[in-house]
C-alpha cells in the first residue's frame, strides 16, 4: 500500500506539470481554434533555459524562473508578431501548419545553441523534503508540484476574472464580432502566445529538474495533447483534472506494469492509449463542449 501511495504522490506532481503544459494548448485553442503543435518545443526550450540559468550562471531557482519567464514572454511576442499575426482571419489549418514549422525551427535552435546534448541540474535545486508517514516526496517533485499549483491558480484567475481572459474566450467564439466591439484581436493573440510560451517554459524547467533535458523532451507536447483531448480542448479546468489523472495513472503503470513486461515502456505509451480511447468513445473529452450546428 505504501508503494502505491508513493506512486500516486509522485504521479500527482507529474500530472500537475502535464496540466500546466496542456493549458498552453488550451489557450491557443480558445484564441484561434487551432492546436499549437510547437507547445512541446516550448517545454524543450524551457528545460535548456533552466540548465543555462541554474548550472551555467549558478542562479537561484527564483531568479532562474524570473529570467526564464521574461525570455519566454519575448519568445511568445516574437512568434505572435512574425508568424501568427499575418495569419489572423485565415483558416485553422494555416495556423496548425505554421506551428508545425515553428516546432522544427525551435528544435533546430535548441540543437544549434545547446548542441542537443543531455543536460541535468538535479543537484542545484533547493533540497526541500516532505514526508507523509512512510511516503517521501522527492525534492524535484515537490518543487514541481508547488510551482505548478501556483501557476495554474494564477492562470485560472486570469481566465475567469480579468477582461483579457474574457476577450480570449470571446475571440475563440467569433473573431468578427469581437473586432466589431472594439477589442483588438492582435492584443488577444499576443497575450495568448505569451502565456502559452511561459507555461511551456516553466513546465520545461520543472521537468528538466526531474528527468534532465534533451531533444526528446519536446515529446512531452504529445502527452499534453492527450491531456487536452481527455479533459476537453476548450476547458482549462478539464486540462487540470485530466493532467492529474494521466500523471497518476502513468506513474502507477510504470510501477506495476512495466516490471511485468519483457521490455517495459508501457508507461510511455499509456497516455496515447488513453488518447485513442477518448477519441473513439468521447471525442469532446470529459469536460469539452460539443458544438451543434443546425442546417
Amino acid at each position: 500500500m505504501t508503494f502505491f501511495l508513493q506512486l500516486v504522490v509522485t504521479g500527482l506532481s507529474l500530472g500537475m506539470i502535464y496540466a500546466l503544459v496542456a493549458i498552453g494548448f488550451v489557450i491557443i485553442v480558445k484564441c484561434s481554434n487551432a492546436f499549437n503543435i510547437a507547445q512541446g518545443h516550448f517545454v524543450l526550450i524551457g528545460g535548456y533555459l533552466g540548465y543555462t540559468f541554474l548550472v551555467v550562471f549558478h542562479l537561484p531557482l527564483w531568479a532562474a524562473l524570473i529570467l526564464a519567464i521574461g525570455t519566454a514572454a519575448l519568445l511568445g511576442l516574437a512568434i505572435e508578431r512574425l508568424a501568427v499575426r499575418p495569419l489572423i482571419g485565415q483558416s485553422e489549418l494555416a495556423v496548425i501548419m505554421m506551428t508545425i514549422a515553428l516546432a522544427t525551427v525551435l528544435e533546430g535552435l535548441a540543437t544549434l545553441i545547446w548542441g542537443g546534448e543531455y543536460k541535468t541540474y538535479h543537484g542545484v535545486l533547493p533540497t526541500l523534503t516532505l514526508k507523509l508517514g512512510q511516503i517521501s516526496v522527492p525534492p524535484e517533485s515537490l518543487i514541481g508540484l508547488m510551482v505548478s499549483v501556483v501557476a495554474v491558480a494564477v492562470l485560472m484567475f486570469i481566465f475567469r476574472y480579468t477582461k483579457i481572459g474574457l476577450a480570449m474566450r470571446a475571440t475563440a467564439e467569433d473573431l468578427q464580432v469581437v473586432q466589431s466591439l472594439g477589442i483588438k484581436a492582435t492584443t488577444v493573440y499576443a497575450v495568448s502566445w505569451v502565456i502559452a510560451s511561459i507555461v511551456g517554459v516553466v513546465g520545461g524547467i520543472l521537468l528538466g529538474g526531474v528527468s534532465g533535458v534533451m531533444i526528446p523532451l519536446a515529446e512531452i507536447g504529445l502527452k499534453a495533447f492527450a491531456v487536452v483531448l481527455l479533459g476537453g480542448a476548450n476547458s482549462v479546468g478539464g486540462a487540470i483534472v485530466a493532467g492529474i489523472m494521466l500523471g497518476v495513472l502513468e506513474n502507477v503503470a510504470a510501477g506495476y506494469l512495466d516490471p511485468l513486461l519483457p521490455g517495459g515502456g508501457f508507461a510511455q505509451i499509456f497516455p496515447f492509449v488513453v488518447m485513442i480511447i477518448v477519441l473513439i468513445f468521447r471525442p469532446n473529452g470529459l469536460f469539452g463542449l460539443a458544438r451543434i450546428e443546425r442546417i
